[in-house]
């Protein structure tokens, strides 16, 4: 079996992983993530970029990965007020990369929609090679549902343009939990753009006394954004979701539930690479045996993929709709 990664990050080519919640990850799962401890004292991005195209080249299943940038955030004027250290990368970097290694990279853009310049820069990045939209409005603090946005929107649907749009929490980087709902969906759908929701609105921790419920597969306990998301899925067929991420910690204890709906026509393999899992300590319900056999594959793109087909088999579509969303023969 062979599939393409649907989520994979390009980071600022200026990181130093230097905040606390990099050092930690990078501490405990930099090794298996494949990045070279000494590079990355000096070169970081570089140590980056090699894990990154090595995982992709050396994998067993995975021959190409949507490489997703993060635009700035933007205030109403156009006027830039704050761009990540670590998670904000520009477009043109990942045109760039993909210009590199066309071989391995499927280009995606980041476009605020607050940028003054936004349906020029789409139109341009399009015309470079960029085939899909990433947004992180819950970074952006921007509502999607303003009407303000629909010209936006339909440029994206008149290029066939997909979106993939964050739905649920996020903890890599700060963020507004009022952009994060499902509702978030609904005008660019209505628009008529094919949209993916990024991992399929799983996460968020929702119990604060009873805590243990947050990693149980009961649905009854999952969040609201993951059951809206499911609801919607029956509503619009334009709708899509990956399932990046999903081996982290709070969100994994949907996989069984979601593996039971009857959406795999709808759904996109994707890792989340670089975000770090375990595939031992997580909330999904495989045996431990199973779990300490996955955590012994060395490519982490790979690993991610074999504890997947535990719930979806090779014969999945999930595998191959990235052409259907993609517009691939």
């Amino acid at each position: 079996m062979k599939t393409v990664d649907m989520h994979l990050h390009l980071l600022n080519p200026n990181v130093k992983f230097d905040r606390l919640f990099d050092r930690v990850a990078i501490a405990l799962f930099g090794r298996k993530f494949g990045l070279d401890s000494e590079k990355m004292k000096t070169d970081p991005y570089g140590a980056y970029i090699d894990a990154l195209i090595s995982s992709i080249r050396d994998s067993e299943y995975i021959v190409k990965g949507a490489l997703l940038p993060v635009d700035s955030k933007f205030d109403r004027d156009g006027t830039e007020i704050h761009r990540d250290a670590t998670v904000c990368s520009h477009s043109e970097d990942v045109l760039a990369l993909y210009r590199e290694f066309p071989e391995y990279i499927i280009p995606f853009m980041s476009v605020n929609p607050n940028r003054k310049d936004a349906l020029e820069l789409i139109e341009r990045y399009y015309r470079e090679g960029a085939v899909g939209m990433k947004f992180l409005q819950n970074y952006w603090e921007v509502d999607l549902s303003e009407e303000r946005l629909i010209p936006y929107y339909q440029k994206l649907a008149e290029l066939g343009i997909p979106l993939i749009i964050h739905i649920g929490s996020e903890y890599t980087i700060s963020s507004s939990p009022q952009y994060e709902s499902a509702r978030m969906l609904t005008l660019p759908l209505e628009c008529g753009v094919r949209v993916i929701a990024a991992h399929v609105g799983a996460g968020d921790i929702g119990e604060k006394l009873r805590f243990w419920r947050n990693l149980s597969g009961d649905p009854k306990y999952f969040n609201r954004e993951y059951l809206d998301l499911m609801e919607m899925m029956e509503r619009y067929d334009n709708l899509y979701a990956d399932i990046s991420a999903l081996l982290t910690v709070f969100k994994a204890r949907v996989l069984r539930d979601l593996s039971q709906r009857g959406l795999e026509e709808r759904l996109l393999f994707s890792t989340d690479y670089p975000v770090v899992y375990s595939t031992l300590f997580t909330s999904y319900d495989l045996p431990w045996r199973k779990r300490w056999e996955l955590s012994k594959i060395a490519n982490p793109l790979d690993r991610y993929t074999r504890a997947i087909l535990e719930y979806f088999p090779k014969s999945s579509p999930v595998y191959t709709n990235y052409r259907k969303v993609l517009q691939l023969a």
